[in-house]
């Protein structure tokens, strides 16, 4: 397992004893595959941020811990790691805990390791439910800084939140749905991947009183629990178009967009508008080859940016800053999508 790293580097960004760190790289076995697997993506964190590695400066290491599909943790990745550098001369480094779904405990234990280890700051993406809410309450009182990202925990003492305004965004969906059906007949299909996601809650809540305020007699129907996944989105999709023959447009709030398309496809069913959220690899794709209307967007790089600079600021390596405000929201067609070069992804 050729590397340039030293030991007690791989060791801080696994979160592992240097000792088995040393196990691992030397194949002396006792060490499970799961914890060899962790050492190799450790390795691969650190591959990709060598710059951050080598610079003189205070360092900071954070903890990015997400439930969220793989298409979009990869994008909150590929995000932080390009923004690292603009927050020299402070070294940021950074730990990934990315899951795309599973039970509660799982994420809370995640938590707990951090808390007991710890850290100079998480970043979380959560479902808001009592486990996770307790949590991030040890979290604070261990004395690290948690930042919610793209989903909010207000009953918790977390620092800030960094993201859009989720009822902003749904009824801007709203907005561009009525304008874009018109007066064609068709129901509305909303798609939720859960309903403990704070944002998805809001984006619903926010679309259904906009669409009651401006469209009173277009039914809505809505589906949930998918995960955002296409294994698990395909069937509630199919069994939605199946009930309901009027339902003509989508409103994906929770994502697992090509498996939504396909259950259309089979059903022999056309989508007149689609609106999705955020700009992974699967709807960048789906935007580009006209299969999605629009894309509600927002800026994951600056989200990044913004919450690491909090961290910094409550460990008083920047100055004082005013409150956190939403991130803006932008309508993305397939003429106006922004370039961004692939990243840059070394093997694990």
């Amino acid at each position: 397992m050729g590397h340039p790293f030293p030991i007690r580097e791989i060791a801080r960004q696994a979160g592992l004893s240097e000792a088995t760190v040393d196990r691992v790289l030397n194949g002396r076995g006792g060490v499970r595959e799961s914890t060899a697997r962790e050492v190799r993506q450790a390795i691969a964190d650190l591959d990709r941020q060598r710059t951050q590695v080598r610079l003189v400066g205070r360092t900071f290491m954070i903890d990015i811990v997400m439930q969220a599909p793989e298409r979009f943790s990869t994008a909150v990745r590929s995000a932080l790691e390009a923004e690292l550098p603009s927050l020299h001369p402070a070294v940021v480094r950074s730990r990934f805990h990315f899951r795309e779904t599973g039970p509660v405990e799982e994420l809370t234990r995640t938590l707990d390791r951090i808390a007991r280890r710890g850290t100079q700051g998480v970043i979380l993406k959560a479902p808001d439910v009592p486990g996770i809410t307790a949590a991030v309450g040890r979290l604070t009182a261990a004395g690290i800084p948690v930042v919610t990202l793209v989903t909010d925990l207000p009953a918790t003492p977390r620092l800030a939140y960094v993201g859009i305004d989720n009822r902003a965004a749904g009824a801007t969906a709203a907005y561009l749905m009525g304008q874009w059906l018109g007066d064609r007949p068709g129901n509305v299909l909303t798609s939720l991947s859960s309903g403990f996601f704070r944002n998805e809650e809001e984006r619903e809540m926010g679309f259904r009183s906009a669409m009651r305020a401006r469209h009173p007699h277009r039914a809505l129907v809505e589906i949930a629990e998918g995960q955002g996944l296409d294994a698990t989105q395909y069937d509630l999709v199919r069994a939605a178009l199946d009930r309901d023959p009027e339902i003509r447009a989508v409103y994906s709030i929770g994502g697992g967009n090509i498996a939504t398309l396909r259950a259309f496809e089979d059903a022999g069913r056309d989508c007149a508008v689609y609106i999705a959220h955020d700009l992974d690899h699967d709807n960048t794709r789906l935007l580009h080859d006209h299969r999605l209307s629009a894309v509600l967007h927002h800026d994951l790089r600056q989200d990044l940016r913004e919450a690491c600079r909090i961290v910094m600021r409550h460990h008083d390596a920047l100055p004082p800053a005013g409150p956190t405000l939403p991130s803006a929201i932008q309508v993305v067609t397939p003429y106006n999508m922004p370039h961004t070069p692939p990243p840059r992804t070394p093997p694990v």
